[in-house]
């Protein structure tokens, strides 16, 4: 007998993880995850997620043949996020679904992602955005509400064919070209209008006017999302450009008002 019913007609597999407990205020999930599990192999990762003790777990693993494991159930508090935070909000939690995408990841050689497992995460989240009202926006990476810790999915994730199969929001890069750039140690109003962009499309960044290392992280964490052709960090026009079509593309209450 089943620990409980999957949430989705594709999970391939139930393995409960006890590593959850209850959204705060009874919020409703709108957001979704995604993550990479950063380890050797699948087996490793399984055990971790769904072992008492270990504080993590997700609500799905979607594995490289496709196979989707279901872990938590939607309606649980998976413990996937960690310090984070987005538009505000840094319980991320609570109003989040949880999936973790076997990659070995940065550490232990980073490999592409096939495509078959590209197009399970599809499905997934196509589900999900449909049951729980997710706007296309609020599909993020760990890295967009943990810049200063994480990198995942990282820079190789498809996001434009996430997005041309409606999950997740996508416009065409800007090209890298030569040209002015703010980087670390600049001050100026540029630096704070740069910050301001990004705490209105969701980042976590502090609106100073400096280009201190905070803000580097969150234009790299940006970058490799968004602009992932060259991730270093420094605001130049293709980021800067690419920053201010997704913010005129998002719709009217998709855009978070900076505050200091």
């Amino acid at each position: 007998m089943r620990a409980f019913e999957p949430d989705s007609s594709i999970v391939s597999d139930i393995i409960p993880s006890p590593n959850y407990g209850e959204r705060s205020k009874a919020r409703q999930p709108d957001m979704i995850v995604l993550h990479y599990t950063g380890m050797p192999d699948v087996e490793g990762a399984l055990a971790r997620l769904c072992t008492a003790g270990t504080d993590v777990s997700a609500h799905y693993v979607v594995l490289e043949d496709g196979r989707i494991v279901q872990c938590v159930p939607e309606t649980r508090r998976a413990w996937h996020a960690g310090v984070s935070s987005w538009a505000g909000e840094d319980d991320i939690n609570s109003c989040s679904i949880g999936i973790e995408i076997i990659n070995r990841g940065h550490d232990w050689g980073y490999p592409e992602y096939p495509l078959r497992q590209i197009a399970a995460v599809i499905a997934l989240c196509r589900g999900i955005m449909l049951r729980r009202k997710v706007p296309a926006h609020r599909v993020l990476g760990h890295s967009d509400v943990a810049p200063a810790r994480k990198k995942d999915p990282g820079e190789k994730f498809p996001w434009h064919s996430l997005a041309n199969s409606g999950v997740g929001h996508w416009v065409t890069p800007a090209p890298v070209v030569r040209g002015e750039t703010l980087m670390l140690g600049t001050i100026s109003d540029e630096v704070l209008s740069l910050q301001q962009a990004l705490a209105r499309y969701g980042y976590g960044v502090p609106l100073t006017g400096k280009y201190d290392a905070a803000t580097m992280e969150v234009v790299t964490a940006f970058q490799r999302h968004f602009r992932p052709a060259r991730l270093d960090g420094v605001a130049d026009h293709s980021t800067l450009s690419t920053l201010q079509a997704l913010l005129a593309s998002l719709p009217a209450e998709g855009t978070t008002v900076a505050s200091k």
